[in-house]
Order: structure tokens, then C-alpha cells, then sequence
């Protein structure tokens, strides 16, 4: 009787050996974190409209951008639009030094004059590192005035692991960035919805009806591939490999998956696939506002305009899980009340906060659309006369 206890009891333990390893092993692969991108150096995917982040591997390492870069160089060239410094159909002249760049092209030769529309999509198409420089110089004189407002622009974006040495990512000293900082300025050029009608094109033609047409392809080809797809910018060198700032919209849900040091262009287009099917599959988000939307006025004391409007120039919302419920979930608007002119554009006028119950769960800071001077003598005085004697 004691035998057959003591079989039982082994037997027991056998079983107990056989069955934990994989219980155990069950238990580990829950606990691993998602693998996304085996291949890539640094990786990230990034929700554009609340800035969170879905995934994220290696992150802030500091690696070359290569081409990458001319994402900040399109931004400066959209701000530079939107300030009224250029125009679209304006004419940018190419100096001997912008035609003498290597790499990726359009082949302007010096002297040649193309429009600003033009210069954008070799830019965003082609990679055209001539373009990006000729249009570094008609912005700032020089390029390296451009870079400096490059490394000013990604000091202000809080890009804490980048540095700029030239406009458009050909190999340099000192000339890094890493993939959160690549996800923030991608999220900073996509607020200029535009953009993507240059990003997102998969091919068209520049010089079209002259002797020497260029055909234009776009070198992500995920735009093609890729439902939602329309953007950003790619990226290679024999130092950073290839890399890769990829964006795609669907339903309410846009996305930024950034790759950085991918062994060949197969596995970066995999990889930043299966980051956008995982980001598409997992999340939803919350809309708070659409672009447009008034978001009130803010007054300014002393200033030449007293009230400003305020309209959303981007979408806002909260990034959610499926499945996650959106009860409770409110916002607000929360505004200064000390400000005094004068007040530049894109000063900190105030704030979107959104709450869970009391939880505060995201913010938007909202800058000054515009600038507002002191207003003069005679306009106080007209101003207070008209409250002194024309009040209810």
C-alpha cells in the first residue's frame, strides 16, 4: 500500500515537471513586450493627433537621419508659407553650390529656376538634395543660417537627441537624431495638412512641358502600397541604413511609424506595415476637436486687437484602446487671462485639458495665431472713453 502511494506520488511529480515549462513559458511570452520591428536600430509608432506613444524600441538612441531630415526641411518651408515669406508659385533661383549636391536629386543645374511647388515635391518625392538646399538658401540667404533655424525650430519641438548640420541628411559630423524626436517633427509637418498632397503623390513630373521632363517616383512606396498611407519621408545612407518616417490615416486614426537602420527596403516596408496593422487593429481615438472648430477668444490687454479668436488649426483627440469605454471623458478650454501685449505668434496663450472623471489624462497647448502689437496712445484713450460712456 505504501509502494502505491509512493508511485502515485511520483507519477504526480512527473506531471507536475511536464506541465509547468510551458505554463511557465506561457507566462514569459505574455510578460515579453510586443516586437514590432526585430530589425530596425530604433523604431517608434506614434498617434499624430495626441502625440502618445503606441510602441517604442530604442527611442531616443542617437543615430545618422540620413534623408529623414528633410521632414524639419519641409516644415520650415510650410511655416515659411503659412507667414506669407514665400508663395507657392514663386520662383526660387539654384546657386552653383545647391546643383553641386551628390545623392538623391532633381539635377537642377545652377541658375535654373523652378516654384516653390516644384521644389516641394522633388523634395518630397525624388529626396532631391539640390532642391532641399536651394530652398534652405532662398528661406534663410545661406544654408547654414537655414540649419541654424532647423536646430532652433528642433530645440522648440523639444527634439532633445538632435542636431542638424545640413538641410537635407548627407552624411556629416555631428548630424543625429532619433526616433521620437523624427516622430515629433513628423507630427509638427503633418499639422500642415497639405503636406501630404506632396507626400502622399506616388509619381508626376517636374520640367513637363519642356525638352528635359523628369519623372518623378516616390521613393516610399507604401503611398502606393499601403491603404491610408500618404506620406513621409524616407531615408539612406551606408551609415544609417535605411530609414523611414511613414504616416497612414484611417477612420479618425492618423499614425506615425518612424524605422530607424533597417537592413534593405523589403524589411523596412514590412516592419513599418506590421506597425501600422498593429497601431490599426489596437487603437481608435476620441475626436475633441476637428481643424476649424472655435475654440473661443482670448483677450490681450493693451492690444491693438483686444480679442483674438481662436479656431483649431489641427485636429484634437484622445487616443484610445478598442474596446476602451470613452464615459466619463470631458474637456476643457483653459485660457490666460494675464496676457498683455505685445504677444508674438505662437506664444502660450493657454491650454485643452481633457479629464477621466478627475484624472486628467492629455493636454494641447494652444499658441497665439497671431501677433498682437501694443496698441497706441490714442487708441487706449478711445477705448476707455467708449467703456466710460457707451456701457449699458
Amino acid at each position: 500500500m505504501f509502494s502505491k502511494v509512493i508511485k502515485w506520488s511520483i507519477c504526480a511529480q512527473l506531471l507536475l515537471l511536464v506541465a509547468l515549462p510551458p505554463a511557465m513559458a506561457e507566462e514569459a511570452k505574455k510578460a515579453q513586450p510586443i516586437e514590432l520591428a526585430s530589425n530596425a536600430v530604433s523604431s517608434v509608432i506614434m498617434d499624430a493627433d495626441s502625440g502618445t506613444v503606441i510602441y517604442e524600441k530604442n527611442k531616443d538612441a542617437k543615430l545618422p537621419p540620413a534623408s529623414i531630415t528633410k521632414i524639419m526641411t519641409m516644415l520650415l518651408i510650410m511655416e515659411a508659407l503659412d507667414q506669407g515669406k514665400i508663395n507657392l508659385d514663386e520662383k526660387v533661383r539654384t546657386s552653383e553650390y545647391a546643383a553641386s549636391m551628390g545623392g538623391s536629386q532633381i539635377f537642377l543645374e545652377a541658375g535654373e529656376e523652378m516654384t516653390v511647388r516644384e521644389m516641394l515635391k522633388g523634395i518630397a518625392l525624388a529626396s532631391g538634395n539640390d532642391a532641399s538646399v536651394a530652398m534652405a538658401e532662398k528661406i534663410a540667404g545661406t544654408e547654414e543660417a537655414f540649419v541654424r533655424m532647423m536646430n532652433e525650430r528642433a530645440a522648440q519641438l523639444g527634439m532633445k537627441n538632435t542636431h542638424f548640420a545640413n538641410a537635407n541628411g548627407l552624411p556629416a559630423e555631428n548630424h543625429v537624431s532619433s526616433a521620437y524626436d523624427i516622430a515629433l517633427m513628423s507630427r509638427e509637418l503633418l499639422k500642415h495638412e497639405e503636406i501630404t498632397q506632396y507626400t502622399g503623390l506616388y509619381q508626376d513630373y517636374l520640367r513637363k512641358d519642356t525638352p528635359k521632363p523628369f519623372w518623378l517616383v516616390n521613393t516610399n512606396k507604401l503611398v502606393r502600397f499601403y491603404s491610408g498611407a500618404d506620406g513621409l519621408k524616407t531615408g539612406y545612407t551606408s551609415e544609417a541604413k535605411f530609414c523611414l518616417s511613414a504616416t497612414a490615416k484611417r477612420d479618425n486614426l492618423r499614425v506615425i511609424s518612424v524605422v530607424m537602420g533597417e537592413p534593405d527596403t523589403k524589411t523596412r516596408n514590412a516592419e513599418v506595415t506590421r506597425m501600422f496593422d498593429y497601431a490599426f487593429s489596437q487603437y481608435t481615438n476620441l475626436p475633441i476637436y476637428k481643424t476649424g472648430d472655435s475654440l473661443g477668444e482670448v483677450r490681450i490687454g493693451k492690444g491693438e486687437v483686444p480679442v483674438v479668436p481662436l479656431t483649431a488649426t489641427h485636429p484634437y483627440s484622445v487616443l484610445l484602446k478598442k474596446g476602451e469605454a470613452a464615459d466619463g471623458i470631458r474637456h476643457e478650454v483653459q485660457l490666460r487671462t494675464d496676457l498683455k501685449a505685445p504677444v508674438a505668434a505662437g506664444e502660450p496663450i493657454g491650454k485643452i485639458v481633457v479629464y477621466k472623471g478627475d484624472q486628467v489624462l492629455t493636454e494641447f497647448a494652444l499658441e497665439s495665431p497671431v501677433n498682437v502689437k501694443k496698441a497706441g496712445w490714442w487708441t487706449l484713450t478711445k477705448r476707455t472713453a467708449k467703456r466710460m460712456f457707451f456701457l449699458d
